[in-house]
């Protein structure tokens, strides 16, 4: 593998994609992209982008496992997972998101290649607990799905063998942008609320079921994918410090303030209708997140963050340019 610069998996995938693309920004085409494609429509987002060749998860997989060489290559960055929360066998998401970064983890330990890996703000569970990514808060969150969990474990295991350090991780937070459309139900607010707003003109939101929060006003942080790119390369580069961080704003706002938005990237009055939410998904809905970015800016990455007020007209400048 000593003819790649970069190693990408879930590259095909929606902050992968817009990954892959600025690294092409950025003169990078020697690149190894690994994803699973499938039958899908994912394939479109390869479109319009430079990499020397696309590996199926399993051959990349089993291609570490045997002792590939890691010579040459920059970094590995490990995007490649089950991100749906709603998945609930076990055993696949231990497999898929646990022992698989566990895998290629120790082979780049072993390689001298960089690696940054996709955590996920699902760690933090219903936000009791805070949103510290600090080290010595990470052994006490309680994730509220299997997904959430999963990832915690890689979080857990990196910590408890001191790996932090040599190794970088980022738990992202609500991160919305272009190239979203092959996500299905995990698509973003953003990319929901277009469509419905082009079908029907009005736009359908879960009605709080808390008495302290006012239908609309759960609060989220998003992170515009440019900016969620930004820091993993910021990362992959060994010069930075390693470690486990949080990849937000550090700012959180409501479901109206996102939808609002959207209205207003459009030209259009807001028209919004408050939903039930489905009973099996209440005792695990989060009604607050905000990122805590103290630690990122004391390593060293000072860069300010999208407004979602900008981030969201050029999601849907996007949306309008290319979905209709």
């Amino acid at each position: 593998m000593n003819t790649f610069s970069y190693i990408i998996t879930g590259a095909a995938g929606f902050i992968g994609r817009n990954l892959v693309a600025e690294l092409n920004a950025r003169g990078e085409t020697d690149l190894l992209l690994v994803d699973e494609l499938g039958t899908t429509e994912k394939w479109k987002n390869l479109v319009g982008l430079q990499y020397e060749d696309i590996w199926e998860p399993e051959t990349f997989r089993q291609s570490v496992l045997d002792g590939a060489s890691g010579k040459g290559i920059k970094a590995l960055i490990h995007l490649g997972a089950c991100s749906a929360t709603t998945e609930t066998d076990a055993d696949y998401l231990l497999d898929n998101n646990y022992r698989t970064t566990r895998d290629l983890c120790q082979w780049c330990l072993e390689q001298d290649v960089r690696f940054v890996y996709a955590s996920s703000a699902a760690t933090y569970g219903n936000g009791d607990e805070g949103y510290s990514d600090a080290d010595d808060k990470t052994p006490g969150f309680s994730p509220l799905n299997m997904y959430g969990y999963s990832k915690h474990l890689f979080d857990l295991w990196a910590l408890k063998n001191g790996l932090l350090d040599q190794i970088a991780g980022l738990k992202y937070f609500n991160v919305y942008g272009p190239h979203e459309e092959h996500k299905g139900d995990m698509r973003s607010v953003v990319y929901k609320s277009f469509e419905q707003i082009q079908e029907s003109g009005d736009v359908k939101l879960f009605r709080s079921h808390r008495p302290d929060y006012e239908d609309g006003m759960q609060l989220r942080d998003f992170v515009f994918v440019k900016d969620a790119v930004d820091v993993t390369l910021w990362l992959a580069d060994p010069e930075n410090p390693g470690g486990l961080y949080n990849c937000g704003t550090g700012q959180a706002r409501s479901w109206l303030d996102l939808t609002n938005a959207v209205y207003k990237a459009l030209d259009k009055d807001p028209k919004i209708e408050f939903i039930d939410m489905p009973a099996h998904l209440q005792p695990k809905y989060q009604y607050y997140t905000q990122a805590e970015m103290g630690k990122l800016h004391q390593a060293g990455y000072t860069k300010p963050f999208t407004t979602l007020e900008d981030g969201v007209a050029e999601t849907v400048a996007y949306q309008v340019k290319n979905l209709g």
